[in-house]
């Protein structure tokens, strides 16, 4: 029996220390007004008479007096630095209103090339007078006809160009027999002395080229000398 009258208890005791649950249909923060600021609120939103703002204070600035002493200091002292500017240069202010006339257009630089603004050029010359200027310099110009190419005279060394038009082998093609000796290692070591694949063709030559090599400067017996290539002459005579 005592059993069933402690259940009772300890129930009524754990319910006062939970904590009680707000009403979210309440809304947040609506139920720390009071009564009366709530129907001020109301009254406020339904149209009725707002409160007045607070006042706002106002502090002049420096070096001024009054009220906005100061900014208006400041814009004076501007407007009668901008007057004594243009009192200073000579040049009359012009107002903006459309009643005023535009300004006078700005004469052309010296150095600055008028000739094609079509009403500056008008004014200096005429139509015809321009035509006569034309034809003048037409008259001075000075047509230069082509001429053969000339000849080489006395012996001034193998000609390549000549050699690579003779020739239509390719590179690596070889027509010559090499000595024993010759090998890509040692051409690649005498063709250093070159400057050119031209040069070291132009020596190869005149040492015997193409049938002999006396200088190891065609190892593969195609002709050419230090990987020299006729194929840009052959080109240019093709047209391509």
């Amino acid at each position: 029996m005592r059993f069933h009258i402690l259940i009772p208890a300890a129930l009524v005791s754990l319910s006062a220390c939970a904590p009680s649950i707000p009403d979210s249909g309440a809304g947040v923060g609506f139920d720390a007004y009071d009564d009366n600021r709530r129907a001020a609120v109301d009254a406020e939103l339904e149209g009725g008479a707002m409160s007045a703002p607070a006042e706002v204070e106002s502090q002049p600035l420096d070096g001024g007096s009054g009220e906005n002493g100061g900014a208006e200091g400041d814009v004076a002292d501007m407007a009668a630095r901008a007057l004594a500017r243009e009192q200073n240069s000579g040049v009359d202010p012009v107002n903006a209103s459309p009643s005023n006339p535009p300004p006078q257009q700005v004469s052309n630089a010296a150095g600055i090339s008028d000739e094609q603004d079509f009403d500056a050029v008008s004014d200096e010359r005429s139509i015809e007078q321009d035509a006569a200027l034309i034809a003048q310099n037409r008259a001075q110009y000075e047509v230069v006809q082509p001429g053969a190419v000339p000849q080489r005279q006395g012996n001034e060394g193998p000609n390549i160009v000549a050699y690579a038009l003779q020739t239509n082998n390719s590179v690596g093609q070889p027509l010559y027999r090499r000595g024993p000796f010759s090998s890509k290692d040692k051409e690649a070591r005498n063709c250093r002395a070159y400057a050119s694949a031209d040069l070291a063709q132009e020596a190869f030559l005149a040492a015997g080229g193409p049938e002999r090599d006396r200088e190891g400067l065609d190892a593969d017996g195609d002709g050419f000398a230090c990987g020299w290539n006729p194929e840009v002459f052959r080109a240019s005579v093709r047209g391509g």
